[in-house]
């Protein structure tokens, strides 16, 4: 599964289209990114850029798109309304998909370690990528703006992360970034049935983080209580990381509450539309539904669509798009205009960008005359793959249909989580069905590899090995994935609903194909490989999970056969 980061870099220029595409260029130089946004600010004289892509490449366009902005940029003349103190101000890494927040702190660290090195930036890490705790704040990081560093960076205890310590002429034209970790951040917009900003205004006091001041009696006119250092004492709302605002919205003439959900690990997009519906229904008003402002990670839907089917007490264990169809009605997000998935879901707009097509996006009838062609791929293994995903089909399909059994309504929960572990069982084997297929194609790109010098003979035959080891471990993935599907079948033929026995037992034929096809393809593959030693240990596990495979598809057809004949 790919890996995905989001890289959000604001540069210190908002005014010069020329600049701000020199520097944009700069990003999309880079291979393999998708640059979602450039939103500039004249006031703030400020441009932020969003991109999106696989780690490696992310940090390369990161990287030219800091080092352009510091050759471009001069801070010394720089103005503007918003806080700044480098000519890159800052760039968060945000993890979007398949990739865990250390993980990209990681990223973090090596972007500031380059930057500061070779470009002689000095740099500052904050939120999780800070190196000190108080630095995981970016407004402690940037207090005093630019117009300070020239002293704090003469004191130890600002001395920045990476990069070089204190002032000089390159110094002063670049100025300091700041490079961190955070989550994910979503503009979002629930629609009310008023246009009563001031209404919309007290149901963002009840939300958002920040809350709201506390007044003596009367809580709009009220005098303000202040605490014992004068301070004013606020009232805090019900939603962790959650900044709100009440607007009318003059193009469909109805008041929003506009939040921005500044870490959707903490209140996810649900969860802050399920506690706005709470406290406007308390105030007389009805959530008519809700807008989602630029793109947000497919798992923040997928997490939505199955909380409402989980309040409906359905099977969650159905396809994305399915799960993604209840999450948009759900949250209302085609009220206003239609939701387009591909246009607002950051995995889905980044499909266009994959060169290859994959095989799995083709028609039944589209992959058999593929198969049945001149073409030596795809071959055994992918179709053993794609066994093995019909076989864990056939189980969530019996989970999902025993999940909405009349009369089984108090096992529903128990039914949708095998119809889960199905899912996953035949998502992983759908991806190699492909992935079987770019082993093949690896093995024939070594082979045409130059052999004209002893030093390319020698990098064409590690090459070949390499190759050659990856088409070994993709069906053996596959065997033990299939394998490993059984369970669920077996599960299903055992207590599914028995009006469908017979394909949880067609199940259990596929993955048995899934495995011993693929098996041929580790033994053919094995032959070629020189790691002996490897190819041991691997046909001997092989072996183990064939004959573990057939017992237990014995096990599951009788089972089929027993209930069939009741």
């Amino acid at each position: 599964m790919r890996k995905l980061i989001e890289c959000v870099p604001n540069f210190s220029e908002g005014n010069d289209e020329n600049i701000i595409r020199q520097i944009t260029d700069a990003i999309e130089s880079v291979k393999g990114v998708k640059l979602l946004d450039v939103d500039p600010g004249k006031a703030t004289n400020r441009t932020v850029v969003t991109l999106v892509g696989e780690p490696e490449p992310v940090l390369e366009a990161a990287f030219r798109g800091i080092k352009k902005a510091s050759e471009l940029i001069d801070m010394t003349n720089h103005k503007g309304a918003h806080p700044r103190f480098g000519a890159t101000d800052v760039c968060p890494l945000v993890p979007v998909a398949n990739i865990t927040m250390e993980e990209t702190v990681e990223y973090a660290h090596q972007l500031a370690k380059r930057v500061g090195e070779e470009l002689e930036i000095p740099v500052y890490c904050y939120e999780f990528a800070a190196k000190q705790e108080k630095r995981q704040s970016l407004a402690f990081c940037r207090s005093g703006e630019y117009e300070a560093l020239a002293e704090k960076l003469t004191k130890p205890e600002w001395a920045p992360d990476f990069g070089p310590a204190g002032w000089n002429e390159k110094t002063a034209k670049s100025g300091v970034t700041a490079i961190g970790a955070r989550n994910f951040l979503v503009a979002y917009n629930v629609n009310l049935n008023t246009t009563s900003t001031r209404r919309a205004n007290a149901i963002a006091f009840d939300v958002r983080e920040a809350g709201r001041v506390l007044r003596e009696g009367n809580p709009v006119t009220g005098k303000i209580v202040l605490d014992e250092n004068g301070e004013q004492v606020r009232v805090p709302g019900t939603l962790k990381k959650v900044r709100a605002i009440g607007w009318f919205i003059e193009e469909f003439g109805v008041a929003q509450l506009s939040m921005n959900l500044t870490d959707i690990s903490v209140t996810p997009v649900h969860r802050a539309f399920e506690e706005v519906m709470e406290k406007a229904w308390t105030r007389g008003i009805r959530v008519t539904g809700s807008e989602l402002v630029g793109v947000v990670p497919k798992q923040a839907m997928i997490d939505a669509g199955k909380y409402f089917l989980k309040k409906q007490e359905r099977s969650t264990g159905i396809s994305d798009e399915e799960i993604i169809k209840i999450a948009v009605k759900s949250l209302g997000l085609d009220e206003l205009y239609p939701f387009e998935p591909k246009k607002k879901i950051i995995e889905y707009m980044l499909e266009d960008e994959q060169a290859d097509k994959k095989l799995v996006d083709m028609t039944v009838e589209g992959f058999a005359h593929e198969t049945a062609s001149e073409s030596p791929a795809p071959g055994g293994g992918s179709i053993s793959a794609y066994c093995g995903a019909m076989g864990a089909s056939l189980a969530t399909m019996v989970a999902n249909l025993s999940s909405h059994k009349r009369g089984w309504d108090d096992r529903w929960e128990e039914f949708s989580d095998w119809a889960e572990k199905g899912k996953a069982y035949y998502e992983k084997l759908l991806f190699l069905v492909d992935e079987d297929t770019r082993a093949f194609n690896k093995i024939m790109d070594a082979f045409g590899l130059p052999k004209g010098t002893n030093e390319e003979k020698t990098a064409r035959k590690q090459a070949i090995q390499d190759a050659t080891k990856f088409a070994i471990e993709i069906p053996f993935e596959v065997m033990k994935t299939a394998y490993e599907s059984m369970d669920v079948i077996k599960a299903m033929a055992e207590i599914g609903n028995p009006n469908s026995v017979s394909d949880a037992g067609v199940g259990a034929l596929c993955a048995r194909t899934a495995v011993m096809g693929a098996f041929l393809n580790v033994k053919i593959n094995a032959a070629d490989y020189t790691d002996k030693e490897f190819v041991s240990q691997i046909m001997e596990e092989a072996n183990r999970i064939q004959n573990l495979t057939i017992e237990k598809e014995q096990e599951i057809i009788k089972l089929v056969e027993d209930k069939i004949a009741k």
